[in-house]
C-alpha cells in the first residue's frame, strides 16, 4: 500500500489548512501525491481519494484534465516542446525532430535508463519568445535544434 511520506504528510495538512473545505485542495494535493509518488496511477488516485473522500474515478477525472498531472510515469527529465501556432512557425518542428534524435524514443516513452521523456503541448505562453519548450520548473526560449541538443547534454550530466 502507498502511503505520503512524514514529509508528504505534513505538506498535506497544510495544503488543507489553506482552503474551506478538504475537496477544494485537491488539484494541489495531486500535485504534491505526483511529487511524492512520480505520477498519478489508479492507486494513487485511489489513497487520494480515500484521504479526502473523493472517489478516486472523481480524482483521477480531475488529474486527466490538467495536462501537468502525469498519468503514466515519466522520465527524471521531461521534456514539454510547445507546438503552438506561434513556435510552430518559429522552428518547433524541427526542435521536436532533434528531441528524437537525441533521445530515440517517441513522445510519451520514457529512454532505457529512466532520465528521459518527452511530450508536445499546446501552449507555454512563450509566444514572442517562440519556439518555447519547458524540463519540469525551467522554461527554455528562443530554441533551435542545437540549443535542445546542448540543453539535452546538460541535462545528461547533472
Amino acid at each position: 500500500m502507498i502511503e505520503l511520506s512524514e514529509e508528504g504528510k505534513r505538506r498535506y495538512e497544510k495544503i488543507l489548512s489553506h482552503y474551506p473545505e478538504k475537496r477544494c485542495a485537491l488539484v494541489p494535493v495531486l500535485a504534491l501525491a505526483q511529487r511524492e509518488f512520480g505520477w498519478i496511477s489508479e492507486e494513487v488516485a485511489e489513497y487520494i481519494g480515500s484521504l479526502m473522500d473523493y472517489p478516486s474515478s472523481d480524482v483521477l477525472s480531475v488529474a486527466s484534465f490538467y495536462s501537468m498531472l502525469h498519468k503514466q510515469p515519466r522520465g527524471r527529465y521531461h521534456l514539454e516542446m510547445c507546438r503552438n501556432v506561434s513556435c510552430w512557425l518559429m522552428g518547433a518542428y524541427p526542435c521536436i525532430d532533434e528531441i528524437k534524435r537525441q533521445l530515440g524514443v517517441e513522445a510519451n516513452e520514457i529512454t532505457p535508463d529512466g532520465k528521459f521523456s518527452w511530450n508536445v503541448t499546446e501552449c507555454l505562453a512563450s509566444c514572442g519568445t517562440a519556439p518555447a519548450m519547458q524540463v519540469g520548473d525551467r522554461y527554455y526560449e528562443d530554441l533551435t535544434p542545437q540549443r535542445v541538443r546542448e540543453i539535452i547534454e546538460e541535462l545528461k550530466d547533472e
